[in-house]
Order: structure tokens, then C-alpha cells, then sequence
């Protein structure tokens, strides 16, 4: 395929997986509303979206790396969102002094970076893993 028209389909490819990703952890929090949360100006859960943002493009990025077949960026992504939800998932559940949704939703920066550390991070160990 030509690389121009390769280019604009993974761009769409990518685009439809995180807005994919991102509906699927809004469905996640209990506690508040995400996109509610960033026009309240809460920077914790800012971070943390963003770092979900990040980690999913990275993952399709590694994939678009190491294959030459569309779908398998589309599978790549899919399990790129699955897997950083279980992150989240155990991210809270080994935080057990508090509870890293209600501290988000409270606004605390410091979760949210850590949150954000969390998904960008873990995206570079799932994304090298892609061969």
C-alpha cells in the first residue's frame, strides 16, 4: 500500500482505538465522569487520561513497527487497551491505603502522575514485547 494512504489509515486506526479505550474506562470509574472531571479543570484525572492516551499509542505504535498487516495494529490495540485496563485495575487494587479513584476524583496530582507513570510505562514493556 502506498505509504501516504498507509500513514492516514493507521492515523485513523489509532484515533478509533483510543476513543475506543477511552470509552471503555470511563465506563470503568464509578465515582465521576471523566471528561467532567478535565473541564472541572481536575489536573489528577487530566494525567491520568493522558497517560492511557499515551500508553495505547504507544502499543499501536510498537505495532505498526514490527508488522506489516493492518489488523494486526487493530488486534494490537485491542489487547493494548485490555491490558492497560488491568493495569488500572491493579494499580488500585495494591494500593490499599487508599483508593487511587477517589483520590483522582479528589484532584491529587500526585496520583495522577503516578497513574500516568503507571500506563506510559507499562505500554513501553507491552509495546517492546510486540515481535
Amino acid at each position: 500500500m502506498e505509504p501516504f494512504i498507509l500513514t492516514i489509515v493507521y492515523f485513523f486506526i489509532a484515533i478509533a482505538v483510543v476513543v475506543i479505550g477511552l470509552t471503555v474506562f470511563e465506563f470503568m470509574t464509578k465515582k465521576y465522569k471523566d471528561w467532567d472531571e478535565v473541564l472541572n479543570g481536575n489536573h489528577a484525572v487530566s494525567l491520568s487520561i493522558g497517560g492511557k492516551i499515551v500508553g495505547i499509542c504507544i502499543i499501536l505504535s510498537f505495532s505498526v513497527y514490527h508488522s506489516s498487516h493492518i489488523m494486526d495494529t487493530l488486534i494490537w490495540g485491542a489487547f493494548g487497551v485490555l491490558l492497560q485496563m488491568i493495569a488500572y485495575l491493579l494499580f488500585e487494587l495494591f494500593t490499599r491505603k487508599f483508593s487511587v479513584e477517589e483520590q483522582l476524583h479528589k484532584g491529587n496530582i500526585s496520583v495522577g502522575i503516578i497513574s500516568f507513570c503507571v500506563s506510559v510505562g507499562l505500554a513501553f514493556v507491552i509495546g517492546a514485547s510486540i515481535t
